[in-house]
């Protein structure tokens, strides 16, 4: 994904602390561990942009809802029953599934987080997790009036993660779609005031006042990241890519859920291109190269599709390539997450996050394509994973953590959570016995 190398090439990659040093030959070091990777592919760390990481016990619960059942039965209903313990096992089990799925850098979407005891334990979970993380932090059902809480985002920046290095703050904000003019144009200037990421939904609707009021107050730009961004008119995209604005689509999701249609083709038209997300482990799997192949058949189908209506065939050759999609999970990341100085490529003086990926399995061999085999790589094809000079994944298997206590506390976090909406369920349906025997477990 370096500009300045080939697309594949045989080579040594040596790392210093958590640095790539040099690539190519490499100069002989006698001190060094030497690992052979012979038949395998070394890729950039894969970025997922928009993940809610702390609804990770409730893993496909809503693999069947519409958005507005996932809107009301998580957001309403389970929630606010959250506990900062379950903030905790959900954030520390999520993002070591994303390190297991080869993402070495989270964009997590904190939007659960009441308190500041809620706030502090998704932070530690990600440290413990040992994944490269810009924390956004959020708010849970906000008045659209109401601006975000800065001092919960101030006590961040001077304390729990200032001196983490894998770990950075931005801010994810209710945005123009949910916010009055004033709260949002409040809120883009102080992320601004503070060079902070800010992120926001904008789906299924059209562009409110607020979106207006904060382009005439200058306030869109490169620290501007714009998820799902259905709804948005084409003129709006527009303004919003000419400014520098960046967008995250969550492609299985999207389409599964209702967002409307993944805006993947409208931004390749006007020459810039996507980041890529998950979004939630209520409908999906987390796995980044799904979404990253979701996303490129999907609008390889609507290129083919618009071609046969204006001339009355498919296209002679694909609209998009490998490559493009595999850098909507690399590089396009790195830049919706403002860490593009830092991952995203191999190249000399950028963090050692990379992945390796088993090419000598029966679903990828013979590799005569890397790009291509890499996109289509599989969780089972991910054989190590290093962050920062340090392997957080090796010989298919994740290191340092006790995964059956993970488990187990996850699993008990999401038992506790469901029983609320079954208990809800329950009073719905007149059954006072069967509410109290659900919340007595």
């Amino acid at each position: 994904m370096s500009p300045n190398r080939p697309d594949a090439e045989r080579a040594n990659i040596l790392v210093e602390d958590d640095l790539i040093a040099e690539i190519g030959e490499c100069r002989d070091r006698p001190d060094a561990e030497t690992v052979d990777l012979s038949g395998r592919i070394v890729i950039p760390g894969l970025i997922n942009a928009h993940l809610h990481t702390w609804q990770g016990a409730l893993g496909f619960v809503g693999a069947d809802w519409t958005l507005l059942e996932y809107l009301h039965n998580v957001h309403a209903d389970i929630a606010p029953h959250y506990t900062p313990d379950d903030i905790y096992i959900g954030n520390l089990a999520g993002a070591l599934n994303q390190i297991n799925c080869g993402a070495t850098t989270l964009g997590d979407w904190c939007h659960n987080n009441p308190t500041s005891e809620h706030t502090d334990a998704a932070v530690e979970a990600l440290q413990r997790s040992g994944i490269r993380a810009v924390f956004l932090h959020g708010t849970p059902n906000r008045d659209p009036e109401a601006a975000h809480p800065l001092d919960e985002v101030d006590r961040l920046l001077d304390g729990p993660v200032r001196r983490q290095e894998l770990l950075s703050v931005g801010m994810a904000i209710n945005g123009p779609q949910i916010s009055t003019p004033s709260a949002v144009v409040a809120d883009l200037r102080a992320a601004e005031e503070r060079r902070l990421i800010a992120s926001m939904h904008q789906s299924g609707g059209q562009p409110t006042a607020a979106w207006e009021a904060v382009h005439a107050a200058g306030l869109f730009g490169p620290r501007t990241n714009i998820v799902h961004g259905a709804g948005l008119t084409d003129e709006w995209v527009t303004t919003l890519v000419d400014v520098g604005a960046t967008f995250t689509t969550t492609p299985e999701n999207e389409l599964s859920h209702g967002h409307c249609t993944p805006i993947t083709g409208r931004l390749l038209q006007l020459g810039t291109a996507p980041s890529l997300g998950t979004d939630t482990q209520t409908a999906v799997s987390g796995e980044i190269l799904t979404a990253a192949r979701i996303a490129l058949a999907h609008q390889r189908g609507l290129d083919h599709e618009h071609h046969r209506h204006v001339t009355g065939m498919m296209l002679t050759t694909a609209s998009i390539s490998s490559k493009q999609a595999l850098s909507w999970a690399t590089v396009d990341g790195a830049r919706a997450l403002g860490l593009t100085d830092r991952v995203g490529r191999l190249e000399p003086g950028m963090q050692a996050d990379l992945v390796v990926i088993d090419a000598r399995a029966l679903n990828l061999w013979p590799a005569h394509d890397p790009i291509a085999t890499v996109l289509h790589a599989s969780l089972a094809n991910i054989e190590a994973v290093m962050i920062g000079g340090r392997w957080r994944k090796r010989d298919h298997s994740l290191v340092d953590d006790d995964l059956d206590e993970i488990r187990g506390r996850l699993f008990e976090s999401g038992e506790r959570l469901l029983r609320v909406r079954q208990a809800r369920d329950a009073a719905e349906d007149g059954s006072a016995d069967g509410v109290a025997d659900l919340l007595n477990g």
